[in-house]
């Protein structure tokens, strides 16, 4: 008798252990994947599914999908527009204050031993990778794979980049044009490589469509057949707008010879060569044909630009589109969040721009899409008020990771499911780096559902205020009109209340000494125009 009950009490003890292991692995098999996929400087208006100008002459199908099955946002924000700090915030959930990476110029190297989420993912027993653009200098940490582009000052190339693996070995890819082998690199660690006992979380990065535009041979003819016509505000005069009229990004007088393909003469060195093909940076004339002057000069530069742009475009959209298929063919979509986004916008023309950096719309917003078929329903969309600093803390808690307290950005979790808690009224801005590459004034500002207040301080006092909704192209410059000082009072308190809780308070000669820091970057080669 005693040994039946040792015998039957081994036997429970066996069903419950196997019970248990069997719940421990549904609920790891059941913790998502996470596909977080990031482009450099895609401007929301050049994808379809935001339906704005461009969308029925470029479309983004691949993109789209992403949307269809999922969530639009439209009206996420960064922080800082420009491609490091960017990065870095949303690595950590943090403003570039105090994460520490606040500008690509001189500003020194993002430091990698702050929490940043993929490392909590990590922890949290995720296999986590990086492929792609890193542009922070140091070795990316946080990630059991990691392949980064390191050449022309951390920017990658087009053709031939150099890619750090695992922080160790240097490998130049010369077969495949940047964007297929970012793709062919992430799919093979997703096929091949990784452990497929654990849930994964990989970031996918590209350098296109950011500068110089050199799509790959098969994307060459995209386009060709007729023009693209000009954004509205196309011809800005800059009136009313002292710090828009003083920039170095206007598509007329600031494109260089490398932008816009002008082959050089032969015989030249490298120095001679980097002279040649930066000409044009500083507002030097310059015109492929002495017949070719004035508004003629100004469109060809435009056509020769967008549609290079475009066509960049069109290689990350196909390779979007291949991971789409991959997770689908491999019976990974149901369970894995996809993510699409830029690490900023773009200027495609609008006040006759390229470029980024402004808190106007066109650089200061971001495309972000979603879909994550256990819980997000399909062709959702969200208007609310996001920041590229919210990124981090959604990912986790969807994760059911812990966000640490020192993140300032927010999940919006709750707005994925339709049921928006802790909606923010204003966000908060602001860009540092001056005067490379474009003369950009450093500023900061404030942006609500309708209003936006900037404040231009660095070598001058300028404040901007816009009616986004009576002028969404931001051409009439409100704050000099009396009707509007009560509001400009209101929107001041707000606007400091949000630096007193993002610890960014500071004195203006304190922000303008962060701009004048001057802290080499590791992957600054000599004599290589890399903006």
């Amino acid at each position: 008798m005693k040994k039946f009950k040792i015998l039957f009490w081994l036997i429970m003890v066996a069903h419950y252990l196997a019970q248990a292991q069997k719940s421990s692995d549904l609920t790891s098999s059941s913790r998502p994947n996470i596909v977080f996929i990031m482009s450099d400087d895609h401007a929301v208006s050049a994808i379809s599914a935001y339906k704005d100008w461009l969308s029925e002459l470029a479309p983004t199908p691949n993109i789209d999908r992403i949307a269809e099955n999922g969530m639009l946002m439209t009206r996420t924000f960064n922080t800082n527009s420009i491609c490091g700090p960017s990065r870095a915030s949303i690595l950590t959930g943090k403003y570039s204050h105090v994460n520490g990476f606040f500008k690509n110029e001189k500003g020194g190297d993002f430091d990698g031993s702050q929490m940043t989420f993929p490392k909590l993912f990590q922890q949290a027993g995720y296999e986590t990778a990086v492929i792609g653009k890193w542009h922070l200098g140091t070795n990316p940490t946080g990630f059991d794979y990691s392949k980064v582009m390191i050449n022309w000052g951390g920017q990658g190339t087009y053709f031939n980049p150099v890619f750090l693996e695992n922080g160790r070995d240097t490998i130049v890819e010369r077969k495949r044009h940047s964007t297929a082998q970012v793709a062919h690199d992430a799919l093979k660690w997703l096929d091949k490589e990784r452990d497929k006992e654990k849930p994964f979380m990989l970031m996918y990065q590209f350098k296109a469509p950011h500068r110089p535009w050199e799509p790959a041979e098969e994307f060459q003819t995209l386009f060709t057949d007729e023009d693209f016509p000009h954004p509205s505000n196309f011809n800005d005069d800059y009136q009313g707008r002292i710090a828009a009229q003083q920039q170095w990004m206007e598509i007329e007088n600031h494109m260089n010879r490398r932008d816009l393909k002008i082959p050089p003469p032969g015989g030249l060195n490298k120095r001679e060569l980097n002279d040649y093909y930066s000409y044009g940076n500083q507002g030097q004339f310059w015109t492929p044909s002495d017949t070719l002057q004035g508004a003629a000069l100004k469109n060809w530069k435009y056509q020769t630009y967008i549609k290079d742009y475009l066509r960049c475009v069109a290689g990350v959209d196909k390779a979007v589109g291949q991971m789409l298929d991959y997770l689908k063919d491999s019976g990974l979509a149901e369970n894995t969040i996809v993510i699409y986004t830029s690490d900023q916008g773009f200027y495609l023309g609008e006040h006759g721009w390229f470029d980024k950096r402004w808190m106007y719309e066109e650089s200061f917003r971001m495309p972000f899409v979603i879909s994550y078929p256990k819980r997000i329903e399909p062709g959702t969309v969200n208007s609310n008020l996001l920041l590229n600093i919210d990124f981090a803390p959604t990912m986790l808690e969807l994760a059911g990771i812990s966000i640490p307290e020192d993140m300032q950005g927010t999940s919006f979790v709750s707005q994925l499911d339709m049921d928006p808690k802790d909606v923010r009224d204003a966000v908060y801005y602001h860009y540092y780096e001056y005067p490379k590459w474009h003369k950009v004034q450093p500023h900061y500002g404030i942006r609500t559902n309708r209003f936006k207040l900037i404040h231009f301080y660095y070598s001058m006092d300028e404040w901007e205020l816009y009616d986004l909704e009576k002028d969404p192209n931001e051409m009439n410059n409100l704050y000099n009109n009396p009707i509007y000082k009560k509001l400009i009072k209101q929107l001041k308190k707000k606007l400091k209340a949000l630096q007193v809780e993002y610890k960014d308070d500071m004195s203006l000669d304190e922000m303008r000494r962060m701009t004048d820091i001057v802290i080499e970057r590791v992957y600054n080669e000599e004599n290589l125009n890399c903006h």
